[in-house]
């Protein structure tokens, strides 16, 4: 197992640039099962996610030939039915993805179910009621313990999804895409990475309007053709740069951010504290920053909580509470989504970090705490990075075990964290 070696307390200087945004790769290399001719994407993270997802749409016919520069050709011209195998979709949450395109391109789909990260219970019932609106036959086989999708034909219709699920959406966008008639999404989700799936699909043909609402119009379209797209920053890379560099006290520079997604991250980062500029479409993160916790009116504890987007984002949760155990004051940090989400807090305790669990979903935070370096093990993707952070900015050398999980969200993070200064080493 691979672990990181860290010499914390060195302020992180220069410039970085984020990889191509994980949660958009995922889902735009599932869409290409959708049309028969050939697709080139650029921007794809070398992580163990995107790997993954190859495997997967190999095991379905596709051929995917690396091109070499984070660009791959996609070409699902045979695809099959399948009863997809176990182990590979343990590796990944987003293997759920490939019930969508699959059940409108063969109409049959036997899906074990999907792995990912330990953070809470994540449903799949919306992907179920939503794909059946379309007029697929989907439920779980209690005896075989996996998920069993058939359709004959797609026809369009009013979807009203239970939650504004992000992978739930991105299966319903991609099976209404080519299904008969017009297909309404209600409560739909619109993070900057179903964004993208949209603006993919367009781009092969689609009829998608109202991208970045709530509420998406389809009409659907007979066949898609081929394509070539470049898959945006990742923006949860990029503010974990940003809090990389501000519990240091560095000063970076991060090219081709894509600041435009991260109004409300801003927002709420200002209230502990963190100010960053923009240049363009760089990021700057000014050295020595005045971290406060900005008190709400009377001086109460303000409260930061994860919402849909365009609100804060669930996936930043560990990273503010890291950052928020540099600033001085308290915070209240409330994570409702994931009752896993905040376990990681008690490692934070052990290097120093003053931190109250309330309840699995809510953390006090009260800063700042100068963090001792110590030896930790990764639970999930973001927790393990935060940990990284909270390493970077303790007083002598910490190790962070399991590390595989962070290389599924990250790519090669050591070596552009070392590029800015870091003193960090992968170790087997």
């Amino acid at each position: 197992m691979e672990k990181f070696i860290i010499d914390g307390g060195v302020p992180l200087r220069g410039v970085v640039t984020p990889s191509g945004n994980k949660n958009a790769a995922l889902p735009l290399l599932a869409a290409c099962l959708l049309t028969d001719e050939p697709v080139v994407l650029h921007n794809l993270p070398e992580i163990k996610d995107v790997q993954a997802m190859r495997s997967l749409l190999e095991s379905l016919g596709a051929e995917v030939e690396n091109l070499g520069g984070h660009s791959w050709r996609i070409h699902a011209k045979n695809v099959i039915s399948a009863n997809l195998d176990s182990k590979m979709c343990s590796r990944i949450r987003a293997s759920i993805l490939l019930a969508g395109p699959i059940s409108a391109r063969t109409g049959w789909l036997v899906l074990p179910p999907p792995g990912g990260d330990v953070i809470g219970r994540r449903r799949v019932d919306t992907h179920i009621l939503a794909l059946s609106a379309l007029g697929v036959q989907a439920e779980y086989n209690c005896d075989e313990r996996v998920f069993e999708f058939a359709a004959s034909g797609l026809t369009g219709g009013e979807i009203l999804l239970d939650e504004a699920s992000v992978t739930a959406t991105e299966n319903a966008i991609m099976a209404a895409v080519t299904a008969r008639g017009e297909t309404v999404i209600r409560n739909a989700a619109s993070e900057p990475h179903v964004q993208e799936l949209c603006h993919f699909l367009n781009t092969l043909g689609g009829k998608i309007k109202h991208v970045g609402s709530n509420m998406l119009h389809i009409t659907g379209v007979s066949k898609l053709h081929g394509g070539e797209f470049t898959i945006g920053p990742d923006y949860l890379e990029v503010v974990s740069f940003i809090g990389a560099a501000v519990v240091t006290g560095g000063e970076i520079r991060i090219r081709n951010a894509g600041p435009n997604y991260l109004s409300m991250v801003r927002l709420v980062f200002r209230r502990i504290g963190v100010n960053w500029l923009v240049d363009g479409d760089d990021i700057i993160v000014p050295g020595q920053q005045n971290l406060v916790i900005q008190s709400d009116i009377r001086g109460a504890i303000p409260e930061i909580s994860v919402m849909p987007w365009p609100a804060f984002p669930s996936d930043l949760m560990s990273i503010a509470i890291v950052v928020a155990t540099q600033a001085k004051g308290s915070v209240l940090l409330h994570d409702w989504m994931y009752e896993g989400r905040m376990y990681f807090t008690d490692k934070l305790s052990g290097m120093g970090a003053q931190i109250v669990l309330c309840d699995p979903h809510r953390c006090i935070v009260q800063g700042p705490t100068d963090l001792m370096g110590e030896e930790v093990d990764s639970p999930d993707i973001r927790a393990g990075l935060a940990l990284v952070l909270a390493a970077l900015a303790a007083d002598g050398e910490s190790v962070i075990r399991n590390v595989g999980q962070i290389d599924r969200g990250y790519e090669r993070i050591e070596e552009k964290l070392r590029g800015l200064g870091a003193r960090i080493e992968r170790k087997t």
